[in-house]
């Protein structure tokens, strides 16, 4: 559950900078900095997701599916 909660609450985070940045292209029209500093965060907290996601693999916290690609040959 708490794997769940750290996953939503990132990409929540990482949806409102993306938003964000939107909102300060559009308002400074080009002229400022705000939007590549937010794009930057955004990039940065989706790295560092991917990063979680890895270790919350490794340490079995979350478990893979299997994805819809039958790969025992049975079925």
């Amino acid at each position: 559950m708490l794997a769940k909660a750290v996953i939503i609450i990132f990409l929540l985070t990482i949806l409102y900078a993306l938003g964000s940045s939107f909102y300060f292209m559009v308002k400074d029209k080009g002229e400022g900095d705000r939007t590549l500093k937010r794009l930057t965060w955004r990039i940065g907290l989706s790295l560092l997701l991917l990063v979680l996601l890895y270790i919350m693999f490794l340490l079995g916290w979350i478990e893979g599916s299997g994805g819809p690609i039958n790969l025992r040959g049975t079925g």
